[in-house]
């Protein structure tokens, strides 16, 4: 039989971010997977470069619209580690249940999206309406629904009263009952089962081979959590089980992300029966002193790094970000393997990719010679408009007629 070659993206209807697979195939299964990222530049690491410790840290909790809390928090607990800060108890029960919270939200939104997938609307519908409840208490908490921005080199930004502790706690039994439910479908449900059992497998051995990470590596029974591994905040005093599974396929992925959300709500009582008084932030110097830190936090998708290096100055020299979907990407090619093409889509989803996460430009220069400066942010930038204008994008002119269209319409 012969081989066909299909490309999936970089726009493609079933990627809400562009990235390209191309598929070789032998009939309708997958032959070889050939995964191209690059697509979704931002230069965020250097950007922060050429700003201050306050500013980098809310350009880092745009990295991700669904896991900001995760990046925030993973680049200040390497600034504190440098500057040598002890947060406030308080400070960090806070943090730590915006943490929790944005989990549900993630996984909620993650169950809803492979519901779509698979032509299971109904589930969508209901995951997304529970969503909603959790993005109104963030919102309620934070006075944001996404980009929380709670989060200060120090502690947190906004104190929580005893009403809203109150409205948390009562959510967290509303969130229970309707997740007994979505277990029950997706223990119970011979449809849904049948279309995710034995779809995008990878085995034990080869998850520690490819270092997966996430609901992706504990489907496979590998026991990968940094709240528990290498525990921060509060983590280490909570009484919380890592959820692991044999199935190693998609339905197994299915299967910890919807038994973590129950284990979201035992944190989320616990954080909210013994949140004690007290400041909920310290002062922080303006300038950090000489050092480096790596921060380990596991975000919805898996273990998310922040690597920090000051120089003693306002502003990071260094920062670095590996975002837990290129920690995964390699497992995906293993995963589409073998499979039929009409499962490319809920493969690829099981991971829960960001590819805004994931890609991301570090440095640029005009030539190979060792002793030539990097480019600095503004030539960045000006190089990026030069390339688009090439490509026949000029942004300038496209803000001038918006505005020349505007003006008409206001008169």
């Amino acid at each position: 039989m012969s081989k066909v070659t299909i490309p999936i993206g970089p726009q493609h209807p079933a990627l809400k971010e562009p990235a390209r697979f191309c598929l070789t195939l032998n009939g309708e299964k997958i032959y070889e997977i050939d995964l191209r990222l690059g697509y979704n530049h931002r230069g965020i690491e250097k950007a922060c470069e050429e700003r201050t410790y306050i500013q980098a840290m809310y350009l880092v909790e745009r990295v991700c619209g669904i896991c900001s809390h995760s990046h925030s928090t993973a680049f200040i607990q390497a600034v504190e580690e440098i500057a040598g800060l002890q947060l406030p108890r308080r400070g960090l029960y806070i943090r730590t249940l915006i943490a929790e919270l944005e989990r549900i939200h993630s996984h909620l939104l993650w169950l809803g999206v492979a519901g779509h997938e698979v032509g299971f609307d109904t589930l969508l519908m209901y995951a997304w309406r529970d969503r909603e409840l959790v993005m109104d208490i963030l919102a309620d908490l934070t006075g944001n629904r996404v980009n929380y921005g709670i989060n200060t080199i120090g502690g947190v930004r906004r104190d929580v009263t005893p009403r809203q502790i109150e409205r948390v706690t009562k959510a967290m039994d509303t969130f229970e009952e309707r997740t007994k439910y979505y277990v029950q479908v997706a223990t119970e449900e011979s449809t849904l089962i049948a279309r995710l059992s034995n779809v995008g497998k990878l085995c034990y051995d080869d998850a520690m081979r490819l270092g997966a990470i996430g609901p992706t590596a504990r489907a496979c029974g590998l026991e990968r959590d940094a709240r528990k591994a290498d525990p921060y905040g509060l983590y280490g005093e909570l009484d919380f089980k890592v959820i692991t599974d044999k199935h190693s396929d998609v339905y197994g992925r299915a299967v910890v992300r919807l038994l973590e959300l129950m284990e979201s709500y035992r944190i989320i009582r616990q954080l909210c029966k013994g949140m004690p008084e007290g400041p909920i932030a310290v002062k922080a110097p303006r300038k950090i002193p000489a050092g480096e830190a790596l921060s380990r936090y596991e975000a919805p998708r898996g273990e998310d790094v922040h690597y920090v290096r000051g120089n003693g100055t306002d502003k990071p020299e260094r920062v670095k970000i590996r975002a837990p979907t290129l920690a995964n990407l390699q497992a995906v090619a293993k995963m589409l393997e073998d499979n039929y093409l009409a499962d490319t889509t809920i493969v690829i989803a099981a991971i829960d990719p960001c590819f805004s996460c994931t890609d991301r430009a570090v440095l640029l220069k005009k030539s190979r010679r060792r002793n030539e400066e990097p480019v600095l942010w503004n030539s960045l930038r000006d190089y990026g408009i030069a390339w688009h204008r090439k490509q026949g994008l000029d942004f300038g002119d496209m803000n001038r007629r918006f505005g020349r269209m505007m003006e008409r319409s206001s008169r």
